[in-house]
C-alpha cells in the first residue's frame, strides 16, 4: 500500500501508531512505512504528499544512515519528530547534543517571535520524551518554540517545507498536539483532507473485489471487528460467504443473544458450530493460561478443518480464502521499523485463528488490515449497523478460558458466565455500559471466609475489571459511582453460587494488563 498522501516512517517510537490515528483523524490519509520501504518507494519514483520521521529509541550519534533519499526532495514537506526532529536538524548543518538535562514527560513550551498556529496558544503543555536535543539551529531554520527549561521545542526552515517538533503532538498529554500536527498538515505541506468514513468503507471493499466468485469461509465471532468485516464482505461477494460461529461453552449470555439477533436481522449466512464438549474435553486438567491459550487454538482449527471438510464431502464447497478482521494495529506490531539494519523491534503473529490458513491451504482476506479500532466503528456505521453492535465491548477469542484462573471446570465457568451476565445488566439499567471501553469479572482461585445467613462461608472470590482505553494498547481504570459498584457486588454475592466476596481491580495497563490471563 503507497497511495496514502502521508507516509509515516517508523523509527521505532512507541508513539508511531498515534501519527497515524492523529492524522486520519484530521482527516488525512496515512500510512506507516519501514526505511527500507521508504527508500525503495523513492528509488522507484514514488513519493507522498508528506512525509512524517516518528521518534525512537536510538540515538542519533549511532546512526550513520545516509538520508540522502529523503532530503533530497526539496518540495517534499517533511515532519520530523522527536529523533525524526534530530536526524533533520544533524543532517541540515545543526548541533545535535547528548542530553545531559533531558525532558520526559509533561512539559511547557511557549511560541517565539510572534509565531501563531490555528488554535494554539502561545504556552501549552506537552509530552517530551529525550535525552539528546539540537543545541544550535540547523543553517535557514527558525526557532518557532522553545520550552521552560531553554531547549530548542520546535523548528521551521525559512524556505523549504519543513518542520522539526522535539516533544510528540500524537499522544493525548499534549495539549493542542491536533492542531499542532494540523499545521504542518495543512499550513506547511497544504494537503487536501482525503480520508472519512465513505473513503475507508470503499477501500476496504477494493481489498474484497475480484473474488466475487470464491467461496470465503469467515470465522464469526459477532464481535465488532468480525461483524464489520463479514457485512461489507457480503456487500461484494453476498452468498458465497460462509460465517461460521463455534460455540466452544467459553462464551457469555449475551453473545448467545447477540448471535441470534444477527441470525434474524441481517442478511449473513451464519453457522453455529456447538462443540461445547470437545473444547471442555482438550481443556480437562489443564490450569496454565498459555497451555489453555494452546487447547483452545488447537480445537478451533480441528473443528474448522472438519467443518471444511463436510462442506466439500456433503455440499461439494471448496472454500478458497479465510475472512478475519484483523485491524492496522496487528499489522504493524508485525513488521520491524528497522529491518534493513537489525535495529528489530519484537515480531507478533497476530492471526485470529493461527495456523488455520496453512493448515487448510486458504488464502487470507483482510479487508480491515489498514483500520484502527475507532474506524472500524465509524465504517461499521456506515454499513448500516446498528449503533449497539459496533460499540459493543470487546471480547477475547479464548472467552471465559482466561476469565477463570485455574483449571476450567462447568461450576467455574458458570460462575463467571452468570457473574458477567449481572455486571452487563447493572451496566445497561444504569446507563454506564458507554462509560467504559470493556467490562468483565474474573474468578480467582483464592477462597475467603465470609457469613451467609447464620453460617460461615469459605468460598471463592469474583473480581470486577473496567477499562477506558482508544484501542486496547494502553488503559486506565474506569471510576465507576459507587452506588453501582455496591448494587453489582450484591447481586453477585446473593445471586451466584459459591461466591463470597467480590474485589474492583483498580490497575491501568501498563502495569497490568486487560485481560488476568
Amino acid at each position: 500500500m503507497s497511495a496514502r498522501q502521508i507516509w509515516i516512517v517508523d523509527f521505532g517510537s512507541q508513539y508511531t501508531q498515534l501519527i497515524t490515528r492523529k492524522s486520519r483523524e484530521l482527516g488525512y490519509s496515512s500510512e506507516i512505512i519501514t526505511v527500507k520501504k521508504a527508500r525503495e518507494f523513492f528509488k522507484e519514483g514514488k513519493r507522498p504528499n508528506a512525509l512524517v520521521l516518528s521518534g525512537g529509541p536510538q540515538s542519533v550519534f549511532e546512526d550513520d544512515t545516509n538520508y540522502d533519499f529523503v532530503f533530497d526532495n526539496k518540495d517534499l514537506p517533511i515532519l520530523g519528530v522527536c529523533y525524526g526532529m534530530q536526524l533533520m536538524g544533524k543532517y541540515f548543518g545543526g548541533v545535535v547534543e547528548k542530553g545531559t538535562i533531558g525532558e520526559y514527560g509533561h512539559a511547557k513550551i511557549h511560541l517565539l517571535n510572534g509565531f501563531k498556529m490555528d488554535g494554539v496558544p502561545d504556552e501549552v503543555n506537552v509530552w517530551m520524551s529525550h535525552s539528546d536535543h539540537i543545541s544550535k539551529l540547523p543553517k535557514d531554520f527558525d526557532l518557532v518554540m522553545e520550552s521552560a527549561n531553554g531547549l530548542v521545542s520546535a523548528i521551521e526552515h525559512k524556505e523549504r517545507p519543513m518542520m522539526g517538533l522535539q516533544f510528540h503532538p500524537e499522544v493525548e498529554h499534549s495539549e493542542h498536539g491536533k492542531d499542532i500536527l494540523n499545521h504542518f498538515f495543512k499550513d506547511v505541506a497544504k494537503l487536501e483532507k482525503d480520508w472519512d468514513a465513505t473513503e475507508m468503507l470503499e477501500e476496504a471493499k477494493d481489498l474484497v473485489r475480484g473474488i466475487e466468485k470464491s467461496k470465503v469461509l469467515c470465522a464469526f465471532s459477532g464481535g465488532v471487528d468480525s461483524l464489520v468485516a463479514a457485512q461489507l464482505s457480503h456487500e461484494v461477494i453476498g452468498d458465497n460467504l460462509y460465517c461460521f460461529f463455534v460455540d466452544h461453552g467459553l462464551l457469555r449470555p449475551q453473545d448467545y443473544n447477540h448471535i441470534e439477533i444477527l441470525k434474524e436481522k441481517t442478511n449473513l449466512n451464519i453457522e453455529v458450530i456447538d462443540v461445547k464438549d470437545e473444547f471442555m474435553a482438550n481443556l480437562k486438567g489443564k490450569s496454565d493460561p498459555e497451555d489453555k491459550r494452546k487447547a483452545i487454538g488447537k480445537t478451533f482449527i480441528d473443528v474448522f478443518e472438519k467443518k471444511v471438510k463436510e462442506y466439500q464431502d456433503s455440499h461439494d464447497i471448496n472454500f478458497e480464502y479465510l475472512l478475519q478482521g484483523t485491524l492496522y494495529p496487528d499489522v504493524i506490531e508485525s513488521i520491524s521499523p528497522h529491518e534493513e539494519d537489525g535495529k528489530s523491534v519484537t515480531i507478533k503473529s497476530h492471526h485470529n485463528v493461527g495456523g488455520l490458513p496453512e493448515r487448510m491451504n486458504l488464502k487470507l482476506l483482510e479487508p480491515l488490515r489498514y483500520l484502527f479500532k475507532d474506524e472500524v466503528r465509524k465504517m461499521g456505521e456506515e454499513l448500516g449497523l446498528e449503533h449497539g453492535w459496533v460499540h459493543r465491548h470487546p471480547f477475547p477469542g479464548p472467552g471465559i478460558g482466561i476469565r477463570v484462573l485455574g483449571e476450567l471446570t462447568e461450576t467455574r465457568i458458570a460462575q463467571v458466565q452468570q457473574s458477567d451476565q449481572i455486571l452487563f445488566e447493572e451496566l445497561h439499567a444504569n446507563n454506564l455500559y458507554q462509560s467504559t471501553w470493556q467490562a468483565l469479572t474474573v474468578l480467582l482461585p483464592v477462597k475467603t471466609v465470609g457469613v451467609k445467613g447464620d453460617g460461615r462461608a469459605y468460598e471463592e472470590v469474583i473480581c470486577l475489571r473496567m477499562v477506558n482505553s482508544s484501542d486496547g494498547m494502553t488503559a486506565t481504570w474506569t471510576d465507576m459511582p459507587h452506588a453501582f459498584l455496591s448494587r453489582v457486588s450484591s447481586r453477585i454475592t446473593n445471586e451466584v453460587k459459591g461466591i463470597t466476596r467480590v474485589v474492583y481491580d483498580i490497575t491501568s495497563k501498563p502495569p497490568g494488563t486487560i485481560e488476568w490471563e
